[in-house]
């Protein structure tokens, strides 16, 4: 007699609020509703699912949290315009203790910028070159001072490829900038050589001015290297 099949476990079925929630995404989908664009009232929606009110708040806050609804009181739903915010936000949390996933964002930056730069130098012009030493003068003045230069390390990255007018690119390029500086707590962390940090941007801008594409990715490559000694430094001395 064959040896009878073991029974599986029923598979749990997704909570109310989530089916909701993705129905409501299929319907923004199938009726293509664009930023702005209205969703029918709470009641008029939870009628029409054949569920309550409160499955539909909840699939609602849901999509919310997401930046793919929002509420404006008094008014009613609306779809909202894409912002790469929630994900930025969730990724830098996700990645607070994690040593290798750091290591591995730091990684992604290096790869993307050094991968583009020869675009940048392509198309680059005068006016951005001038904005590009103008920030780094500024991180020059604040090194010698001891000062963080967080707000112009960020703004010199996006300089960095503006000109290349992909918006999808500064998105991704500002994405990995914040996460990083968020999950590594690198803007707290102790600099023992912050005019060698200014130094590398310097260098950066000067071989972008030249047109030479290889010392420039040398340079950002060199960057990158120097900021994961600097993580790393401060890793062991918290140890």
């Amino acid at each position: 007699m064959a040896r009878a099949t073991s029974i599986r476990p029923l598979a749990r079925p997704p909570l109310l609020h989530v089916t909701v929630q993705e129905t409501l995404k299929g319907y923004i989908e199938a009726n293509k509703l664009k930023a702005g664009d209205p969703l029918p009232p709470e009641a008029t929606l939870a009628q029409q699912l054949g569920v309550g009110r409160n499955s539909v708040r909840e699939a609602i806050k849901s999509l919310e949290s997401l930046g793919i609804l929002e509420t404006r009181r008094g008014i009613g739903v609306f779809v909202k315009e894409f912002s790469f915010q929630p994900l930025l936000d969730n990724l830098a949390y996700g990645l607070r203790d994690s040593l290798r996933e750091v290591e591995e964002l730091r990684e992604i930056r290096r790869v993307l910028e050094t991968g583009l730069i020869d675009k940048t130098i392509a198309m680059i012009g005068e006016d951005d070159i001038s904005e590009l030493r103008a920030v780094t003068e500024r991180m020059r003045e604040r090194a010698e001072r001891n000062e963080s230069f967080a707000a112009e390390d960020q703004l010199f990255h996006q300089l960095l490829f503006r000109c290349q007018n992909n918006l999808m690119l500064s998105s991704l390029i500002d994405i990995f900038w914040v996460a990083f500086n968020k999950a590594s707590n690198f803007n707290n962390l102790e600099n023992p050589t912050p005019l060698d940090t200014w130094r590398d941007h310097h260098e950066i801008v000067e071989a972008i001015a030249k047109k030479d594409v290889e010392q420039a990715r040398s340079r950002l490559d060199d960057h990158y290297s120097g900021i994961q000694q600097v993580i790393a430094r401060n890793r062991v001395a918290a140890d």
